[in-house]
């Protein structure tokens, strides 16, 4: 069993930004989602976890050894799959990912060959190996990127928002591909779905203005509001009404009309219904309360 122990990290760039601020977390096997908007600090988090950049204080121990003072030992061990994948241009994905393992020491060219090969055909590109990385459509750049991240067999994997533009299915098929590998190894998923989260993973946590706001397993989170979410369909007009008197922790289009969710203990008003609460109710509440200093 791996185990990721995260303890009172923070990082402030030079320009004065603390983007972590205390970071206590304990990551075992499988699949953990890290939850949070664009800039609440993930890419941040998943960065120092990396050993790409060093915090300013804190600790970071992967099987009880400090990485932070001996980055080496997680990058033996760590496969990443930044938001952002570039490519070499004009060469092949099976040659490219042959150039990776080298550069991950995998050194032995039958070893070599041999997990190239099975890696291309455990992402389904194998049939495409000969053809151009650049000239492959997001989703099989995204599958491509986790073949390399697999390079070396990692015991800790970290991909940061993988599925950001791929369509719905390249999307299911790349999902399904990260729960059959989180069997066994860590793998943390830093994304803004909630819907990527609540399908995969086990354990969770929100991170917001670079501090973990909730952690736990998705279904207890989700169980701790129960009863508590209510919705009626407004005006578009009274959005502003209904949020001075109520706490309203979303609102959205249905059918071309607004449907807001309100957290409320007892009905709100006539013509509130009751409803089942489900990961993105429990989200958005977890934001609202801290952004409204609510208990």
């Amino acid at each position: 069993m791996n185990t990721l122990k995260i303890n009172n990290l923070t990082k402030t760039y030079p320009n004065g930004v603390k983007a972590l601020n205390g970071i206590n977390l304990e990551i075992t096997n499988g699949m953990f989602g890290l939850l949070g908007a664009n800039g609440a600090g993930k890419s941040s988090l998943m960065r120092t976890i990396a050993s790409l950049q060093e915090p300013t204080s804190g600790s970071i121990e992967f099987n009880s050894v400090d990485i932070v003072k001996q980055p080496n030992e997680v990058r033996k061990s760590l496969g990443y799959l930044p938001q952002e994948f570039g490519v070499y241009p004009k060469i092949s994905a099976e040659k490219l990912l042959d150039h990776l393992a080298i550069l991950k020491g995998v050194l032995n060219t039958k070893d070599r060959k041999e997990q190239v090969s099975a890696l291309l055909q455990q992402v389904n590109l194998y049939q495409h190996r000969k053809k151009s990385v650049y000239t492959f459509s997001g989703g099989m750049r995204q599958r491509f990127g986790i073949a390399q991240a697999l390079l070396g067999n990692p015991q800790i994997i970290i991909v940061d928002e993988p599925t950001a533009g791929l369509d719905p299915e390249e999307s299911n098929r790349f999902l399904n591909l990260l729960s059959e590998i989180g069997e066994n190894v860590i793998v943390i998923l830093s994304t803004h779905i909630v819907e990527d989260v609540r399908n995969l993973c086990t354990k969770m946590a929100i991170l917001s203005s670079g501090k973990i706001i909730s952690h736990g397993n998705p279904k207890d989170l989700v169980a701790s509001i129960n009863g508590k979410v209510w919705t009626k369909i407004i005006p578009k007009s009274e959005i502003e009404i209904f949020k001075k008197a109520f706490d309203v922790i979303s609102t959205k289009l249905v059918a071309g009309e607004t449907q807001i969710r309100v957290l409320s203990n007892n009905k709100p008003e006539v013509g509130f219904e009751k409803i089942t609460p489900n990961l993105e109710d429990f989200y958005f509440a977890t934001l609202f309360y801290q952004t409204n200093n609510k208990a």
